[in-house]
């Protein structure tokens, strides 16, 4: 979910993330995360709660949360490990000449 404020409302992390907000906490499908007393909707402490990474790019001056970890299975960081493939001349293409810029990978399979 990419936002340009921390200022949103439990109806708008719901429709983002797919987790709606109730009495109870923060509920997807059959799962409900209690979220503590709270004076409010605060998308920070829910996040943490979700263990959803919050990062904050500050030229576009975008926010972008990302899935949550009830399982604490996250990458512990953005940085893709090394890949090496064939590009369409025959050539190695390696993934970390990429480093530094931002990259979308896009997998694709025939089954």
């Amino acid at each position: 979910m990419i936002i340009d404020s921390l200022d949103i409302n439990p109806a708008e992390f719901g429709r983002g993330t797919g987790w709606e907000i109730k009495p109870q906490g923060a509920c997807k499908a059959e799962i409900c995360v209690p979220l503590g007393p709270t004076d409010g909707f605060d998308v920070i402490a829910t996040t943490e709660r979700l263990g959803m990474a919050l990062v904050r790019d500050e030229r576009a001056g975008l926010w972008a949360i990302g899935p949550e970890t009830l399982g604490d299975k996250a990458l512990v960081s953005a940085e893709a490990p090394e890949l090496v493939l064939e590009d369409l001349s025959g050539d190695e293409f390696h993934l970390s000449s990429l480093r530094g810029q931002k990259v979308v990978l896009v997998a694709w399979a025939p089954y």
